[in-house]
């Protein structure tokens, strides 16, 4: 039925782990602006159950995209995604300023990119 719709396998991987980074990144730090109040169990517990979330997009994605890249790709992967949305998340929930560091870590990633992927070889 649904035959004529074909998701790259990137593509996939990319949107399973960009949600599961918002999760992740929610579960990692929402607590210092919303549970600061409370005690850290109460606060790890919490984060644990926003974790889950976390994990039911992460398995999958990490799944489909070992189908056709190596663990160091899906991880270099992982990283930019994290950085693409931590960003966005520091300055605007957590009301962080913007730091150049930041940039400066978002070339290393290109860096991390370019080298991780340059000989790329599909799986099978």
């Amino acid at each position: 039925m649904w035959e004529w719709i074909r998701v790259p396998v990137l593509v996939q991987t990319i949107a399973l782990l960009g949600v599961s980074n918002v999760f992740m990144t929610f579960a990692w730090y929402a607590h210092l602006k919303e549970l600061n109040h409370k005690p850290w169990l109460i606060a790890a517990l919490i984060s644990w159950g926003v974790a889950l979330f976390e994990y039911l997009f992460q398995v999958p994605a990490n799944r489909i995209g070992f189908t056709q890249y190596s663990i160091a790709e899906l991880k270099v992967l992982q990283e930019v995604i994290t950085l693409t949305v931590f960003v966005p998340f520091a300055l605007y929930y957590l009301k962080q300023p913007l730091r150049l560091d930041y940039l400066w870590a978002a070339l290393c990633l290109i860096g991390a990119v370019y080298f991780v992927f340059r000989n790329h070889q599909p799986a099978g």
